[in-house]
């Protein structure tokens, strides 16, 4: 019997394991646009929401990582040089366009759905003729008011026909106008070769076993534990799963990885393993050093936060996303971000853009138990706000008065309105 390998860590080394592995580390990537694509080749894909209430979160999540990111850098990324794309892996998604060949099975299996709605059927040769004629088009741009129950409400059948071609891949986004996404033919946008691959695992435990490694290096740890981590993953229940995890562990694609007072074993890809065996090298100061000096506003739909209970566990940290809750059943607000700094989670905001007026304004501030703001924290924590500020195109900052009294927050206002001041300079 092939022996596994097991790997015992303590929750430090986990946190800077999980932070390196995410690049929320100082010094990981360069700006601009290249890192942007390796960064998402390194966790198969970032989640993509339509609100934008201080930022979308794809943008958020970007803004984090990359120095000097502004929403225009993903843009060309996905809709000029088409190196990255619009799909679905963990929900709503942008991946690496090379992956295309990978996700044939779920646009089977969405050609094999609706094939007795015959209105459905005749509106999509409709909408082929409409983009063959016309070009890119939204759902807007189509005639028909007649409607049809689909995924979360009724909508017009039109909508739905060019939805259904968008799921089984004839058609992919051309752009977006803020939200609203305009389609037209995959063939036009994407090069022969990669339309016509094979598909990379044409046995259904090859495609388990690859699922599972990439949603593992979507986070760098997880456990096998049902949760948000595995969200997503067509035709892979935890049966299934569990199968895929105790095969790799057999084949050395994926070790296993104890972490003190966590009950359930994590794994992590073997791929990434020389990267956790040097933190495991690293003394604690040592460990701690590769992640000081560095702060972050985080997405809520952080590959990082995908595994809300894992967070808590590791960080001490208990996020909820309250946007979709009402507002009487919120403990803290209705966008409110995490505010890494170091190993640990310091804070939560409340931010809000307003785009007339130019004006990112800090609503709401929570500080963690036991947190205060220190002179070591401000550089870090104002870099942190500015690239919020800059991924908004925001011209300035400005604090609530209530929170810059009752939590602190003078000296750190002063220091991003110094630094908004050097970068108009």
């Amino acid at each position: 019997m092939a022996t596994i390998i097991t790997y015992s860590l303590s929750k430090l080394q986990a946190r800077i394991f999980l932070l390196q592995h995410q690049r929320l580390v100082p010094g990981m990537l360069a700006g601009g646009k290249q890192s942007i694509f390796d960064y998402v080749r390194h966790v198969g894909c970032i989640q993509y929401d339509p609100l934008s209430i201080a930022g979308h979160n794809h943008e958020l999540v970007l803004q984090a990582r990359i120095p000097d990111f502004v929403p225009a850098m993903a843009n060309e990324l996905l809709y000029t040089d088409r190196t990255l794309i619009d799909g679905w892996d963990k929900n709503m998604s942008i991946y690496c366009t090379e992956d295309w060949p990978y996700f044939s099975r779920r646009r089977e299996a969405a050609a094999a759905r609706h094939q007795g709605e015959e209105l459905l059927l005749q509106t999509m040769q409709q909408v082929r003729e409409a983009l063959e004629a016309r070009g890119p088009l939204s759902s807007l741009d189509l005639e028909g008011k007649e409607k049809m129950d689909w995924a979360w409400a009724p909508a017009r059948v039109t909508r739905a026909a060019l939805e259904t071609m968008y799921f089984r891949g004839e058609v992919s986004v051309h752009h977006r106008v803020h939200t609203r996404r305009y389609y037209d033919f995959t063939d036009r946008l994407l090069p022969e070769p990669l339309l016509s691959a094979a598909e990379p695992n044409p046995l259904e435990e090859q495609y388990h076993e690859w699922y599972v490694l990439r949603r593992i290096g979507s986070i760098g740890l997880q456990w096998n534990r049902s949760g948000d981590g595995w969200l997503g993953i067509s035709g892979l229940k935890s049966k299934e799963r569990t199968a895929a995890v105790e095969r790799l562990l057999l084949h050395d694609g994926l070790r296993e990885v104890r972490v003190e007072d966590v009950k359930l074993p994590f794994y992590v890809r073997t791929m990434d393993t020389p990267e956790l065996e040097a933190v495991l090298a690293a003394d604690g100061a040592m460990a701690s050093a590769e992640v000081e000096g560095f702060a972050a506003v985080l997405a809520p739909l952080d590959n990082l936060l995908w595994d809300r209970e894992l967070i808590r566990q590791l960080f001490g940290f208990q996020y909820r996303w309250e946007v979709y809750k009402p507002a009487a059943e919120r403990e803290y607000g209705y966008y409110v971000l995490p505010l890494l700094y170091g190993d640990r989670f310091i804070a939560r905001l409340e931010p809000v853009m307003n785009k007339k007026s130019g004006v990112l304004s800090i609503i709401r501030w929570w500080w963690e138990p036991g947190e205060v703001l220190n002179a070591e924290m401000i550089p870090a924590v104002a870099s942190a706000i500015a690239a919020l500020a800059r991924c908004n195109r925001a011209d300035s900052v400005v604090f609530s008065p209530e929170i810059i009294q009752s939590c602190g927050l003078e000296l750190l206002a002063e220091a991003v309105y110094t630094l908004g001041n050097r970068a108009k300079e």
